[in-house]
């Protein structure tokens, strides 16, 4: 028997038990599908931080004050003290101390509720400077940003997100309009571009809804006393992502050194990087996703010990006409190999149906779980793959059982 008969016989055979084919090949189509869109999911995810960390600035690098430790002796976190403060940012600015610093931008930021005439809206307004723009890697959508006349002048006039500027004046033209923010109206000169919702903003969850007011105005209004010098974090951009590294050793030593630090460890401030954000984002979805793969693996080994059950029925129910074939003439080898291949088609039309129920589901999903899935086509030919090597494997013993009976004894079995 040549393998396009072996083939054909194996087919005959499965179609010949439709309901029974049916059901094995189901149990292999949802383990296939569940691993595409469980490691879809994650690569989604991880793709997803990457893109929106990216959004908030490129070699970026945070400088946040911190602890503050009450009267009462309780310690706040990270940012809850106020030991930054414009001279930093100033000193961090200079090309002689910080060569690999391309630009700089103190901000400070609080909750407030803005006011446009019947419309109100809380968001959070950022008191910063001009450098903020290029720093955050923004464009304006219209009107202009701040300039440094603005700080020097303490101007009143303020910088909308998108989506603040929809709330406040929906389809009207922000740009001219007034804006009344702790009481002290402020001219709008213009709107950002918007970049879209990001949980991993440090200014705010959405870097579309905010005002920027220049930090001298932000300072006077918002603020009082000490703080008024105080800012809440500072933007370091180095000149390019190979001198990041070079730029985070040059923003910490002249910190030490104007802070009196003379022992790293007793710093009170802490610099981190979108790299490290992104690192440890990256690492806990990678978890996620391996343990939801594995746990949809535990199904695809669930339809693999389907395919091993259905093939050992298979072999009892034919036991005479395996002895026949014998009897004929029919090799060992011809009767496995009829046995790998019902087995092997079974795993194929499962894989292939997964693959195809997995893209589906990674299309569909989407829309309604509002997270991204990530499938290509390598992912879903190696699902595929996988699919038909589980079904040779667990048709191995039921193939060899089969080889290995006696043509007499198989004649005789009732």
């Amino acid at each position: 028997m040549n393998l396009l008969e072996t083939f054909r016989t194996g087919l005959d055979a499965v179609l010949t038990h439709r309901l029974r084919s049916v059901l094995t090949v189901l149990g292999i189509t949802i383990g296939i599908a569940a691993v595409i869109l469980t490691v879809g999911l994650g690569e989604g995810a991880q793709q997803q931080v990457g893109s929106e960390i990216s959004a908030l600035g490129s070699n970026l690098l945070t400088v946040t004050p911190g602890s503050a430790t009450s009267s009462t002796g309780i310690r706040g976190g990270i940012g809850t003290a106020s030991t930054l403060t414009v001279g930093d940012a100033a000193a961090l600015a200079s090309k002689v101390v910080a060569p690999d610093i391309n630009a700089v931008a103190p901000a400070t930021s609080v909750q407030e509720t803005l006011v446009a005439g019947t419309q109100n809206w809380t968001t959070t307004v950022v008191g910063t400077d001009p450098a903020w723009l290029t720093v955050r890697g923004r464009s304006m959508a219209e009107g202009r940003f701040l300039v440094a006349q603005d700080l020097a002048s303490r101007a009143d006039v303020v910088v909308l997100g998108a989506t603040t500027a929809q709330e406040l004046f929906g389809v009207r033209d922000p740009v001219g309009q007034t804006v009344d923010v702790a009481g002290r109206p402020l001219t709008v000169i213009g709107v950002l571009q918007p970049v879209g919702s990001s949980s991993a903003a440090s200014t705010a969850a959405n870097p579309d809804d905010q005002a920027v007011l220049p930090l001298t105005t932000a300072s006077a209004l918002l603020f009082s006393g000490a703080s008024r010098n105080a800012v809440s974090q500072i933007l370091v951009q180095a000149t390019s992502a190979a001198t990041l590294s070079a730029a985070y050793q040059e923003t910490d030593a002249e910190l030490l050194n104007l802070h009196r630090v003379a022992t790293p460890a007793q710093a009170d401030f802490t610099i981190t990087s979108e790299q490290q954000v992104l690192s440890t984002a990256t690492s806990v979805d990678r978890t996620l996703t391996v343990l939801l793969g594995g746990i949809a693996g535990i199904s695809l080994v669930v339809g693999g010990i389907g395919v091993m059950n259905i093939m050992l029925v298979s072999v009892t129910e034919r036991i005479r006409e395996i002895g026949l074939r014998k009897a004929l003439g029919a090799t060992p080898r011809v009767i496995r190999r009829q046995f790998l291949v019902e087995a092997s088609v079974l795993g194929t039309v499962g894989g292939v149906l997964g693959a195809l129920l997995g893209i589906a589901g990674a299309l569909v999903l989407p829309h309604l779980i509002s997270n991204p899935i990530a499938v290509s086509p390598a992912a879903a030919a190696a699902a595929v793959a996988v699919a038909v090597a589980l079904g040779v494997a667990f048709g191995v013993y039921p193939a060899d059982r089969a080889a290995r009976l006696e043509p007499i004894d198989a004649l005789r079995t009732e």
